[in-house]
């Protein structure tokens, strides 16, 4: 039997990249220039960053490609604090790639782009009162 217990982001800058999830509020030990990072979260899952450079000493097939479609997903603890780490990071200089709104789902979402081109979706609680069918079309940012 297998169980998800690892991500690891191929990364352009290491600094960068980790300043961005450090705004996040993950706590983050690593030299400055580090090849190589892992963190262990909360959950027991490891996050690990490799740079482009580093790669390709455990991965022969590699495409040289970073970022992707997939959603790194983040809970932030209430509606209001999905509008406001979104304005954090925008005003940062990390590029927003979906603004928040209200998901049929029921929860508050937005997605902003780490220094690679990540999408880090941003999501509140989901609040089943909230839920609602159709979804409707969203604005293209």
């Amino acid at each position: 039997m297998t169980a998800f217990s690892q991500l690891n982001l191929a990364v352009r800058d290491m600094d960068a990249t980790l300043a961005f999830y450090r705004r996040l509020g993950l706590r983050i030990d690593a030299e400055p220039g580090a090849p190589h990072v892992a963190v262990r979260l909360a959950n027991g899952t490891l996050l690990e960053f490799d740079h482009v450079n580093f790669v390709p000493k455990w991965d022969a097939g590699w495409s040289g490609d970073t970022g992707g479609t997939t959603v790194l997903g983040f809970e932030v603890p209430s509606r209001e604090d999905v509008d406001l780490v979104y304005a954090e990071l925008t005003t940062a200089g990390y590029r927003g790639h979906q603004p928040p709104y209200d998901a049929f789902w029921g929860a508050r979402y937005a997605i902003v782009e780490d220094p690679d081109g990540n999408p880090v979706g941003l999501m509140s609680v989901i609040d089943v009162h909230r839920k609602f069918w159709p979804p409707p079309e969203l604005p293209r940012v």
